[in-house]
This record gives structure tokens, sequence and C-alpha cells, in this order.
């Protein structure tokens, strides 16, 4: 549930219960409060999504245990924008292989468990797993913004069908962050980069997109930065969302 109202400084999910319900995660808890202090987000409400590539080329992320953490650190980031301690998380590849929610005190090893019971491992289509997040937060009712953290390692298969669903979603309070693993050298990424430099309002209604990089072993990016790299963009989308009257005022809740 996202709430209306909040006090001043106040985190979704306080310390003291993330300390009863996730010990494991109160590092990365505090560290992703220092980001979301630093990013002026202090007191926002949003929901987070969690879209992750089940591609064949992932199998190694899921084996080392990477998807796990990364899982792990949205989670934690979530417990300062939506109060009720869940990630509606989506598989992907050649299709939607899967979605379920992941509840904070009820992470452990979650990922990897649900990745072993969706089978075979296909090509990589990121349009059905957007349209898997829109139906998802229309369904819900809410005008709160959300925050779409997007993993991939690779650009899609039909790069024309993901520019269309991100321009069209540019009209709903989604922002989409994409983060890349693999080869920062790798060409497959050039079509993450021209996401998030489409023209506005040429192509859509606001620039409701990011990406960045988070290398060939992104379980060794520390936390801090890898924070700070999910927020980058967000302040400003949400600025630019209330200008273009894409996010309602009413439902964005902000320190006084």
């Amino acid at each position: 549930m996202i709430v209306s109202t909040v006090s001043k400084h106040a985190s979704a999910v306080s310390l003291s219960k993330v300390v009863e319900r996730a010990p494991d995660l109160v590092s990365l808890y505090k560290a992703a409060g220092s980001s979301v202090r630093a990013h002026g987000l202090e007191g926002v409400r949003a929901a987070v999504y969690l879209v992750l590539d089940r591609s064949g080329s992932m199998r190694p992320y899921y084996r080392d245990g990477t998807m796990q953490h990364l899982a792990e650190q949205v989670l934690s980031l979530s417990a300062h924008l939506d109060d009720d301690g869940i990630v509606p998380v989506v598989f992907f590849s050649t299709d939607v292989d899967g979605s379920t929610d992941l509840t904070l005190g009820r992470h452990r090893g979650r990922i990897n468990k649900l990745h072993e019971n969706l089978g075979h491992m296909g090509r990589t289509n990121y349009h059905w797993a957007m349209d898997e997040v829109i139906d998802h937060y229309i369904a819900s009712s809410s005008d709160a913004p959300a925050l779409v953290i997007f993993q991939t390692d690779g650009g899609p298969t039909s790069k024309f069908a993901a520019e269309r669903y991100l321009c069209k979603a540019a009209r709903l309070p989604l922002f989409w962050q994409f983060i890349g693993f693999g080869d920062p050298d790798d060409n497959e990424f050039a079509f993450l980069r021209k996401l998030d430099t489409l023209a506005v309002p040429a192509h859509r209604a606001v620039d409701n997109a990011g990406f960045f990089h988070a290398g060939r072993t992104p379980q060794t990016v520390d936390d801090a930065q890898l924070f700070d790299d999910l927020l980058q963009e967000f302040p400003q989308w949400l600025t630019a969302a209330r200008t273009a009257r894409v996010l309602k005022s009413s439902s964005l809740s902000q320190p006084a």
C-alpha cells in the first residue's frame, strides 16, 4: 500500500521493523537510506518493482548469487519508499517466465529458488515484461509514482516493441531504471543508451527512463554506489512528471 501522508524524515518501513523481520538486510537498509537522503527523496512514497532477465546468458549470475543480491538491495531500497515491505518481481526471457512478490523477511534464497522452477531460459524480449508491470500497476488502482528497476545483460530481440512500450508508458507515473550486467563495451547496450536519450516530447511525454552499467561483476559494486546509480535520475523524473501532469501532486508525499 502506498500511503498518502507521511511524517517528516520517516522511512516507509522503520529500522526497528527491518531488525525484527530481516536483520540480514540492516546494512543494506542503512546504505539505501543514505542514498535516499542524498538524492532529496526522504519522505517520498513510491512503489518499487524489480524486473529480472532470464535469457540464457544470465545463467552465471543466478548461479553465483548476483541476482539474489540485487533483489535484496532493491528490497532494502523499497523499505524507504513503500510501506508494505513487498517488491513485485517479474522474470522474463522470450516471454514473461513468471512473477512473484519479494517480501521483507521471506526473501532469503527466494530468487534462485523461483528461477530454478521456471524452466527454460530463452531469448531477450523487454516488452512483455514491461506490459506485465504496466498491467500490475494499473490493476493496483494507484496514482502514486513507481520506480521500476529493470535488469538485463543485453538488448532486446524486438527493439521496436520495447521502444514503443516505453514511449506509451511515459503517460503513466512509472520510471524505468535500466541496469546492465556484463561487458560494458558490448554493442548490445547501445539500445539502452538510446532509450535513455529518446527525445521529449517528440517520442514521449517525459523522460521516463535511465540507464547505467554495473559491469561484468555487479555483485562487487559497492552498495552505496549502486543505490546512488539506481536513484540518479528518479528525482528529475518526479519533477518532470508533475510538470507534465503525468503525476498528480496529491499522489506524491514529501517532507514538509
